[in-house]
């Protein structure tokens, strides 16, 4: 993965971040939870622990890890048992937590620039752009509403679904040694990255 991409999907989940913004739409509530883990972002003195503390705890908030991770897995969730299904939901957040998150010092001041809503029933689609000194990226957010929140599902990045590439790698992986294999590989990869940080 590109140095671009990984600020690119460092961006979007942190722009998942936020608390609940009550009447706003999907829009507004990423425009103002972008402006809020910028202002975390650009604080000079906080430590790199406490500042992703912060930006994990928000991420929770506003991330739909469970709806992600039942459209990651597809058929295979349906497949798998409740308990195999909530190990995976489980592991899944925390690995993107801990793979994404530990790239935060790459953000340079890049620019979002927000495009387009579509609202449909309780789902909706903010396209934006990501401005960089060399690119422009489009960047497309999958939302779903709970209650008064717009909870993020999805992110299409240059047209390629960050679900579908999930789905995809995960699906051989079950393919090759089952839904074991794939918790089992999570697992380790986990552990990589907790003795990494």
């Amino acid at each position: 993965m590109t140095k671009v991409r990984t600020i690119i999907l460092t961006l979007f989940f942190l722009a998942c971040a936020g608390g609940s913004l009550a009447s706003s739409g999907p829009m507004a509530q990423a425009q103002a939870t972008i402006d809020k883990v910028l202002e975390i972002l650009k604080t000079a003195d906080l430590e790199s622990d406490a500042r992703r503390e912060m930006l994990s705890q928000e991420l929770g908030e506003r991330f739909d890890f469970r709806a992600m991770s039942q459209r990651v897995l597809a058929v295979n969730w349906k497949k798998a048992s409740q308990q195999e299904r909530e190990k995976f939901t489980v592991l899944f957040s925390e690995l993107l937590k801990r793979n994404y998150l530990g790239h935060i010092e790459a953000y340079t001041d890049e620019k979002v620039e927000f495009v387009k809503e579509r609202i449909k029933k309780n789902k909706a689609s903010i396209d934006t752009l990501i401005i960089t000194k060399s690119a422009e990226i489009p960047v497309s957010y999958r939302m779903a509403q709970t209650g008064e929140d717009w909870k993020v599902y999805d992110v299409v990045i240059e047209k390629v679904s960050f679900v579908n590439n999930y789905r995809s790698t995960y699906g051989q992986i079950i393919k090759k040694g089952g839904f074991g294999g794939l918790l089992a590989k999570m697992e380790e990869k986990l552990q990589q990255l907790k003795e990494d940080s």
